[in-house]
């Protein structure tokens, strides 16, 4: 009776020991995290500037290569300030996005963001299957940052967002990329096939993860690539849970073809609107 009765409780202080542990590692719903993906401008290609240089400690980001120059590494979480994608790029949307998000969100909810992004790379670089061929052409300059990927910028976000998940939920997807693709029709159908992936590898509800995809510069700001605009904006058609982003009327910087530091904050605030109004429904 005795040896029965111990059973019972090392079995009870188990199962306790137990629930415990599955407690500290179960996602906790009001940590909202969003993967963020494309070329240069989603890296930021603006110097920050300092009002930049503080953040709402309830705005993190995960680094997703080690940056000993920022004393960060690969899969942790820290203050959301700036460069948020690699150890030496700039201000880019994500930064007003998260900042916004948080502003307006209830104070119980934190927001997370993933950025991965290579300047100049074409959507191919994000296919699952097909990214080694493109990798093979791509530029000496641009292998380099692919290399901090691990030579697969794909397979680090996924590797990061797996992570991610242990901590929140992953609540959509942001996009700026297309000024390498310039009137590529298939692009929206490539998007697709990388949005897919994502779902399938993550385990998430294509319901419940929306995908926000930023224009390129403006015409109105004499933007390079303002006609792949025109392709940007049929991207619902092919992939339902989808918004565009105006970049009308967002400041670029001198090249035509990168925002201004000015022009990034808006077009953050602009992704966060709309996924703001999307949460609300």
């Amino acid at each position: 009776m005795i040896k029965m009765n111990l059973k019972l409780k090392l079995g009870f202080i188990l199962l306790a020991g137990l629930l415990l542990n599955l407690k500290s590692f179960s996602q906790d719903p009001n940590y909202h995290i969003y993967l963020c993906i494309g070329q240069s401008n989603m890296e930021g290609a603006a110097r920050a500037e300092l009002q930049d240089s503080t953040v709402n400690p309830r705005f993190q980001v995960m680094a997703a290569v080690d940056c000993a120059n920022l004393g960060r590494t690969k899969g942790n979480w820290y203050p959301a300030v700036p460069p948020l994608c690699r150890c030496r790029t700039n201000l880019g949307p994500a930064d007003y996005f998260g900042r916004t998000m948080v502003e307006k969100l209830p104070e119980n909810v934190n927001v997370g963001v993933i950025v991965v992004a290579i300047g100049g790379c074409k959507i191919e670089l994000f296919d699952k299957e097909n990214y080694q061929t493109y990798t093979e052409t791509a530029p000496g300059w641009m292998k380099g940052m692919i290399k901090e990927y691990d030579g697969n910028p794909y397979g680090r976000l996924v590797e990061m967002a797996k992570l991610a998940q242990k901590d929140g939920v992953i609540k959509g997807i942001l996009l700026h990329q297309g000024e390498s693709n310039p009137n590529d029709s298939l692009w929206t159908r490539k998007v697709k096939g990388v949005y897919d992936n994502l779902m399938k590898d993550l385990n998430l509800n294509p319901k419940n993860v929306p995908l926000l995809a930023g224009e390129t510069v403006h015409a109105d700001q004499q933007g390079i690539c303002a006609g792949f605009n025109q392709i940007m904006a049929t991207l619902p058609h092919t992939l339902p849970n989808s918004y565009v982003i105006s970049s009308a009327g967002c400041a670029d910087g001198p090249d035509n073809l990168h925002f201004s530091a000015a022009g990034y904050r808006e077009l953050g605030k602009r992704y966060a609107e709309k996924m703001l109004s999307i949460l609300e429904k």
